[in-house]
């Protein structure tokens, strides 16, 4: 028994699991985290797998330059999507927030992680970071829970598509008009 426990634990955990999103200004890929934030992942692999977010949209650009969050003491800057309005009442069950206190991931430039409004709140919407967010960790100021977001994963191939995002044409922080997400995939497993 013993000899097996060592052999489990020396199992590599589970892959990271690429997604390309499909925009109409490009693609983005990302790599997921599914090792460090697998009930992250798996939620959102759920809403992929579901094709929920074909006909979606990036709706938000959270800017610091020109500064569209006046109301907010601590400034971000992230783009955020989700479903189409009209399949927001097919989502899932919120997700047990995963919090980088405990998953060591960051969000870093090119971070993709859960919206949420308080803690295990997250369903379908996510934003991507765009350069360095500490505010947005565990412990940062950003949400006055203390609690952080779930970072879950990066971008690994197309930020050049997440800065036109966030520097897309917006009235306050409403992309207008929003970005449509043509579809979301898992990404091909590399061939060895």
């Amino acid at each position: 028994m013993f000899t097996l426990l060592i052999l489990l634990a020396l199992l590599p955990g589970p892959q990271p699991v690429g997604v390309v999103l499909t925009t109409e200004l490009g693609e983005i890929e990302v790599e997921l985290d599914a090792r460090r934030a697998p009930r992250t992942t798996a939620n959102f692999l759920r809403y992929v797998d579901a094709r929920m977010y074909d006909g979606g949209r990036f709706y938000r650009t959270v800017t610091t330059k020109p500064d569209n969050q006046p109301q907010n003491q601590t400034k971000i800057d992230v783009i955020q999507a989700g479903m189409a309005e009209e399949r927001e009442k097919q989502a899932f069950a919120a997700v047990t927030l995963e919090r980088t206190r405990d998953t060591g991931l960051r969000h870093l430039d090119g971070t993709i992680s859960m919206a949420r409004d308080g803690p295990d709140t997250a369903t379908h919407e996510f934003f991507i970071c765009v350069g360095a967010q500490p505010s947005l960790d565990f412990g940062g100021a950003r949400n006055p829970d203390g609690q952080g977001f779930a970072a879950f994963g990066r971008v690994v191939r197309g930020m050049d598509v997440v800065r036109k995002i966030h520097a897309s044409a917006a009235e306050g922080q409403a992309l207008k008009p929003a970005i449509r997400i043509i579809s979301i995939r898992r990404a091909p497993a590399p061939t060895p």
